[in-house]
C-alpha cells in the first residue's frame, strides 16, 4: 500500500490525522526507551533486573539448560553479549538458581519466589501499558511491525 505520503521529520505532537506521515523508526524507537524505562525502573525497587528476570524465566522453562544454553536463548534480547552471563552470576550469588555437577541450572525456593513476585509485577505492567488497548489491536500493531521488519530483510541494497 502506497499512501502517497511523504514520510515527517519526528513529531511526537503531530495531529492524528498527520500520524501517517510520522517515521516508524522514532515511534518504535520512542515506545521502546518508554517501555523498558517503566520496567526496570519497576523491577528495580523489588531488586530484580530485566535481564535477572528473563533468566529466571528461561531456566524455570527449560528443561535443565546450562548457563550457555541460557546465554544463547536470550542473546536476540540482551544488550550485550555480557548481560545474561552476568544476570545467571547474580541469580547464582543470591542463590534464586542452582546449577547441578552438569552445570545444569535449575530455580530454587527462593527463585521461585523472586520469579513469582516479579511475574505478579510484570502482569501489572503489562495491564497498564495494554489499558485501552484491545488484544486485537495489539495483534494488529505486532503484525505491522513484523511486516516491516520482513520488508526491510527482504529489501535489495
Amino acid at each position: 500500500m502506497n499512501s502517497g505520503v511523504v514520510p515527517a521529520t519526528a513529531d511526537p505532537s503531530v495531529a492524528a490525522d498527520a500520524l501517517a506521515a510520522q517515521p516508524i523508526g522514532y515511534w518504535s524507537g520512542a515506545l521502546h526507551k518508554a517501555v523498558v524505562k517503566r520496567l526496570r525502573d519497576a523491577m528495580a525497587r523489588i531488586d530484580v533486573t530485566q535481564p535477572q528476570w528473563w533468566t529466571l524465566t528461561r531456566v524455570d522453562a527449560g528443561d535443565g539448560l546450562t548457563r550457555e544454553d541460557v546465554a544463547i536463548q536470550l542473546a536476540d534480547v540482551a544488550d550485550s553479549p555480557d548481560e545474561v552471563p552476568r544476570a545467571i552470576d547474580q541469580l547464582l550469588h543470591r542463590g534464586w538458581i542452582g546449577a547441578d555437577e552438569a552445570g545444569k541450572l535449575h530455580l530454587t525456593d527462593e527463585g521461585r519466589v523472586a520469579q513469582g513476585r516479579t511475574r505478579d509485577l510484570v502482569a501489572g505492567l503489562r495491564a497498564q501499558i495494554h489499558e485501552g488497548i484491545t488484544d486485537e489491536e495489539y495483534v494488529t500493531a505486532l503484525k505491522v511491525m513484523r511486516r516491516m521488519i520482513s520488508n526491510i530483510g527482504s529489501a535489495a541494497d
